[in-house]
């Protein structure tokens, strides 16, 4: 499926729209792609009640993949394909604003800079109601 020796050319961004619907923990926490262009990804994870840690409130766990997955978005989003389609998040840092309780969010990544491999990646995530729920910044290695 992710095979760039097939006869169709494949850009990062068809390799995550193949990959996200096809990534069992992707659709255990039911995270899904809004939109995906050049060097910017966005994601949202709606509220659910697997995803809560206590009560209402969602997981930092479950914020903290919705950060890496879509940092690993935009890092694809407009990266040359190598020849072997493969990636890792070699860091990750998440600081946390506020509670997300009860409410959908969206995470809106954006490339910082891309170098020979590695992709800095900033991401926002807001709550549908309540604002700025957490912040992330991400290191992600193509190839």
């Amino acid at each position: 499926m992710l095979d760039k020796d097939s006869s169709m050319p494949l850009s990062g961004e068809d390799i995550m729209r193949q990959f996200l619907p096809t990534s069992p923990y992707v659709t255990h926490l039911g995270m899904r792609l809004v939109s995906i262009q050049a060097g910017e990804a966005i994601l949202t994870l709606p509220f659910v009640a697997e995803n809560v840690t206590t009560g209402t409130v969602v997981h930092g766990g479950a914020i903290a993949s919705l950060i890496d997955t879509a940092a690993m978005v935009a890092a694809w989003s407009d990266a040359p394909v190598p020849d072997k389609i493969r990636g890792s998040t070699v860091n990750l840092t998440v600081t946390y604003l506020a509670p997300a309780n009860n409410e959908d969010l969206q995470a809106t990544a954006r490339v910082l800079r891309r170098g020979k491999s590695l992709v800095y990646i900033d991401v926002d995530v807001q709550g549908a109601t309540s604002g700025p729920i957490a912040k992330g910044l991400a290191t992600y290695k193509l190839g």
